[in-house]
């Protein structure tokens, strides 16, 4: 099969599509023959090296999610969820950036007839992360307010749909006003610009919430973002911690935590065991595959590369100047 290879650590250059040997589904696994993936962040810091595959998961082929139709069970009889020809899409430890990959069957989703395999791709990584975040980690509840950052990225965009099906008010910053504008479109009530301190943030969502502040901040930016976020927080607000695009370290005000009794959480998917994986699958599978279908919420995708123009997606990637998602036809 073809697949994207990391031949060593470094810039996009280092990415070659390769034939490699196609893998084998066993007991409790399906094959999936992938017609689209998605890049994300951790693709590209597994290219620079600085990001390895769990374990089980190949250590060159990058790609954590994927749409496609069952080509194989493993196992024979062992697999009961899927049928060869189904229509499925999930996050993968790795892997996804080829014509085929194997992956747990509990972790997949039926992809809603109305998607193209392109969209398709762009859903599962950034709403699973986003409804996990939102109503399982931060437990929105409707009519709060949530502050996203980096709204413009694919979770974001995700997130700004979800707090709308959700009863919420979602309010974001983003680099530039073009993505402020864009996700406007999709449910955000205002927005912020942030070109250099962050701490700015601080006196837009006074002005955004009459001085109450702010019920949850999902942040996906981090470093200098996170103790902006603590001051925005209302009275046992919570900030969700997803990436760390900004930095690995911060500065908190822990007076403000205590006397507001907040709550910081972080949160990753790709390290989560196979039950934790399960687990939001189903959840996703229950609270957002309907409003997809309804037509609710939709995959945002900026642009499509086939898979041999890898190194041009990972440049637009590295960019900051997308919105949404970057999908791979394999």
């Amino acid at each position: 099969m073809r697949a994207a290879w990391i031949t060593r650590a470094g810039g996009p250059e280092v990415l070659e599509v390769v034939e490699v040997p196609r893998p084998l589904p066993r007991e409790g696994e399906v094959l999936v023959r992938v017609h689209a993936s998605a890049l994300n962040r951790a693709d590209i810091m597994q290219r620079q090296g600085r990001y390895p595959a769990p374990p089980g998961a190949p250590a060159n082929i990058p790609g954590m999610e994927i749409a496609g139709e069952v080509a194989e069970l493993g196992g024979g009889s062992g697999v009961g969820r899927w049928r060869i020809g189904d229509r499925v899409f999930g996050i993968v430890g790795g892997g996804g950036n080829a014509e085929f990959v194997v992956t747990n069957e509990l972790e997949l989703a039926r992809i809603p007839d109305t998607l193209s395999w392109e969209a398709a791709a762009a859903v599962p990584e950034a709403f699973i992360t986003a409804h996990d975040a939102l109503i399982t980690q931060a437990a929105m509840q409707p009519g709060e307010t949530v502050l996203v950052h980096a709204v413009g990225s694919g979770v974001g965009v995700a997130c700004v749909q979800l707090v709308r099906a959700f009863q919420g008010t979602c309010y974001g910053t983003a680099r530039s006003a073009d993505k402020i504008a864009r996700a406007a479109k999709l449910g955000l009530k205002d927005g912020g610009v942030i070109e250099g301190d962050p701490a700015a943030i601080t006196e837009l969502v006074q002005r955004w919430t009459d001085g109450k502040g702010i019920d949850v901040v999902l942040d996906l930016v981090g470093g200098p973002y996170l103790p902006a976020g603590v001051e925005c927080l209302a009275l046992h607000g919570r900030i969700i911690l997803i990436g760390l695009l900004a930095g690995r370290a911060a500065n908190l005000n822990l007076g403000t935590i205590l006397s507001r009794r907040l709550t910081i959480r972080g949160t990753v998917m790709r390290a989560r065991n196979a039950r934790e994986k399960a687990a939001v699958t189903e959840a996703f599978a229950r609270d957002v595959l309907p409003l997809l279908e309804r037509g609710e919420v939709h995959p945002v995708v900026d642009r499509v590369f086939p898979l041999e123009q890898i190194r041009d997606a990972h440049v637009l990637m590295e960019s900051n100047e997308t919105f949404g998602k970057i999908v791979l036809k394999s």
